[in-house]
């Protein structure tokens, strides 16, 4: 018998049984179900089991927190149940049931983006730690770099350029592939098409300027520019799914003995057309757009309103699935102004979600069960998943969510009246402040600092006077 057997049991019956689950799998502390009914499940009963620590609904998904030994919990609960579990991305298949057309756009975007987060991440650590060495004048009364004072150090910036020219300025490879990974067509082709878009024949998106000589394609009536569109978003994932769509054409009206001929090269060709005489231009204008609208929000004369709206309500946002667009109009920013202004309050309202559940912690600190999942989530907050902090603790209790809030909102005017900027998406936590470019890094200390004050006093405060323990 199972350790969990009998808490399984129970959960299965209280989700609605067998028959109201489309899907099953876990994570690294949390059942993940996909139901056809989910109002049949019953969760005040369901977060009284022992081996439960809290549950929430996002992206269609219902989420049960088990802890770290999810995996012992999950075995047991299929022997109970005689379902087969799924992998996550099956369950994240099934469980489009449950979304809306817009949730169901916001999760393929997440889905995008999410293998190509870890890379944009090493390449920010890298691009801020190149900063620090080849652009803070700190040696020699203020007069000299470490890069100038040392060829070890020179080497080592010289070098680190090689990560960080593939991550940004190859980027559109890695949209392209993920996309066509993503919709389940040939991986290789949205690779090549990738490469298209960045070659070394093409002049270098960032040397496009007023004054620059742009070569171009001469087919006689018409002339193409040969620009590259190195770290652009928008006309990559345009390029992407154009491939992906041409694909499924072909190989819907290719007869099977000569489709592996046809479909690649009819795809391919006609979407490097499309990207390049067609989708990159208007992809170009729109990411600009995209980009000069936010960036004027934040540096603009209101932009300690946007700094306000933004860090306050991006929360809400993640219950939603929409912050998921973030990480494109981040790119963008990056791509077309060298750093970004939006993802910094990104991490410090994950910072401020995180130190509510710390104010959670003090108040409950004489509840063992409470803390099995406020210690666990505060961390993993801190750390940047604030999934298990925002739906096991602070929407619970619903003020310290609000308190949150008010602390995030609060360092993110902070932030952008003192021109925070990251040389990238970072971790979304207090790691965060390894992304940020080296002249912001102070001001990002203390904007991190009221984010974890603030929300933490509020927290403290209201829960006294509301008796939580």
């Amino acid at each position: 018998m199972g350790k969990y057997q009998q808490d399984a049991a129970k959960l299965l019956e209280l989700v609605g049984g067998k028959e109201n689950i489309a899907a099953v799998s876990h994570c690294m502390t949390r059942m993940r179900f996909v139901l056809n009914d989910p109002a049949l499940a019953n969760i005040e009963a369901i977060e009284a089991i022992p081996s439960v620590k809290g549950s929430f609904t996002q992206a269609g998904q219902f989420q049960v927190i088990i802890g770290n030994t999810v995996a012992d919990f999950y075995n047991d609960f299929t022997a109970i149940s005689g379902i087969e579990g799924v992998s996550k991305d099956e369950a994240k298949s099934a469980a489009k049931q449950n979304q809306n057309a817009l949730q169901r756009v916001m999760t393929a975007l997440a889905e995008i983006f999410a293998p190509l987060i870890p890379a944009i991440i090493t390449g920010g650590l890298i691009l801020g730690f190149r900063n620090v060495i080849d652009s803070l004048y700190i040696f020699n009364e203020g007069t000299a770099t470490l890069v100038q004072l040392s060829q070890f150090w020179a080497g080592v910036d010289h070098f680190l350029w090689l990560i960080g020219e593939a991550v940004f300025h190859m980027l559109p490879v890695g949209i392209c592939w993920s996309i066509t990974k993503k919709m389940g067509t040939n991986q290789m082709l949205g690779i090549v098409l990738g490469l298209t878009l960045v070659s070394g024949q093409l002049l270098n998106a960032y040397g496009v300027n007023a004054d620059a000589v742009i070569p171009q394609w001469d087919f006689g009536f018409i002339q193409v520019d040969m620009i590259g569109y190195q770290a652009q978003v928008i006309p990559a994932m345009l390029a992407g799914f154009t491939l992906v769509y041409l694909e499924r054409f072909f190989r819907k009206v290719t007869p099977a003995v000569i489709s592996m001929i046809v479909v690649p090269f009819c795809s391919l060709l006609l979407a490097v057309m499309a990207a390049h005489f067609v989708l990159g231009p208007i992809g170009w204008t729109i990411g600009s757009w995209i980009s000069n609208f936010v960036y004027a929000g934040i540096t603009g004369s209101l932009r300690a309103v946007f700094g306000a709206v933004f860090g306050t309500f991006y929360a809400p946002l993640v219950i939603t699935g929409l912050h998921h667009m973030s990480n494109a109009i981040d790119s963008q920013l990056c791509a077309d102004f060298g750093g970004t202004m939006l993802w910094p309050m990104i991490a410090l309202s994950n910072i401020a979600q995180g130190s509510a559940v710390l104010g959670m912690i003090y108040l409950q600190r004489k509840n063992a069960r409470a803390q099995e999942v406020n210690i666990p989530s505060c961390i993993s907050c801190y750390l940047g998943v604030t999934e298990p902090a925002m739906f096991g603790v602070n929407l619970k209790y619903n003020f310290p969510f609000v308190c949150a809030m008010i602390g995030s909102g609060i360092a993110g005017v902070f932030s952008v009246l003192t021109s925070s900027t990251a040389n990238s998406i970072g971790v979304g936590g207090l790691p965060g402040i390894l992304s940020m470019q080296p002249q912001s890094m102070g001001t990002f200390a203390i904007a991190m600092l009221i984010a974890v004050a603030v929300p933490f006093a509020l927290t403290v405060i209201i829960g006294k006077r509301k008796n939580i323990a």
